[in-house]
């Protein structure tokens, strides 16, 4: 059996956890808290900055490049479903993907547009 491979957050959290003898689940939750912040604060500003892990900018020329590739995955995944190709536990995880998909497609139109209006 293959092991679990752990996200970034995951491996913060653990590694937090460990080395200030904290639980996890108090550990996660600042930690999203602050992901989560910094998200909102690349909804209205182009540059943020986390001490200790860098300074995050929103590219226009990478997000619409990666706009293209999403809308792409997103109707390969549609077109999967709507033939009745996949199985139905595979169906399940293709609609979740496709509602992710979606929920960052419509994230990054909002963010392009707001570019362009400035």
């Amino acid at each position: 059996m293959r092991s679990k491979r752990l996200t970034l957050t995951e491996k913060i959290v653990k590694q937090i956890s460990r080395d200030k003898i904290i639980s996890e689940n108090v550990i996660n939750q600042v930690v999203m808290h602050q992901f989560n912040g910094a998200n909102d604060a690349l909804k209205d500003n182009n540059t943020v900055e986390i001490s200790g892990f860098g300074k995050f900018t929103f590219n226009i020329k990478k997000a619409n490049q990666r706009l293209v590739k999403l809308q792409g995955f997103k109707e390969g995944y549609e077109k999967d479903v709507a033939e009745g190709i996949e199985q139905t536990k595979k169906e399940a995880w293709i609609k979740n993907k496709i509602s992710t998909l979606t929920l960052t497609i419509n994230s990054l139109k909002s963010k392009l547009n707001n570019e362009n209006s400035i």
